[in-house]
């Protein structure tokens, strides 16, 4: 463990020696841009939960567990983006945005997988393997009615827009990560 701590406090370190180029000149027109988008983010993956809440209270379409499981990883880009958002030096910046390119990675494979479950019906005989496990999160006992599961991952709902839920997804799982991964990259391209 002391190791790894050390590791990680290493690599902090040399992420913010790489990256006290951009401080050292003052360039605060490039952290303000990387601030708008973390906001902009973080109000695109609030909406997208919110749109998730509408189809669930309104049109009755029940999350299942592998819905509930991208809820978590939109929550957790745009509390990883409104923190990036929040700091002011380059640091704090790039590790909440390699969260966010993490969660973001995160929610591109359960929104794989929820699209594969849809393509491959019969996977699940009306008991879902994953739904023990995510309703025993705290957030599911916190907000159930937000993060409990009451719905089958097969289970085919309306296409918006010709596309599926989980399709739409990862549709915006894949721009997020492509998003903040590209600014990572190019911060790192205009260090060296």
């Amino acid at each position: 463990m002391r190791n790894f701590r050390r590791f990680f406090l290493e690599q902090l370190g040399n992420m913010n020696n790489s990256l006290n180029h951009f401080t050292m000149h003052g360039d605060d027109r490039v952290i303000r841009r990387e601030r708008r988008l973390l906001v902009l983010l973080a109000l695109v993956s609030l909406g997208l939960v919110g749109g998730a809440l509408y189809l669930q209270f309104v049109k009755g379409e029940d999350p299942c567990p592998l819905c509930i499981i991208q809820r978590y990883f939109f929550v957790l880009i745009a509390v990883f983006a409104l923190l990036g958002a929040s700091f002011r030096g380059w640091r704090g910046i790039a590790l909440l945005e390699v969260l966010v390119v993490l969660s973001a990675l995160g929610g591109v494979v359960a929104s794989a997988r929820h699209v594969y479950v849809q393509a491959h019906p019969g996977f699940s005989c009306g008991f879902d393997a994953l739904q023990p496990l995510v309703d025993s999160l705290p957030p599911a006992q916190w907000l159930p009615q937000v993060f409990k599961v009451a719905g089958l991952c097969e289970t085919p709902y309306p296409p918006i827009l010709g596309l599926s839920l989980p399709q739409w997804g990862l549709v915006a799982f894949t721009v997020m990560f492509l998003a903040v991964a590209g600014s990572l990259w190019s911060k790192r391209k205009m260090r060296g």
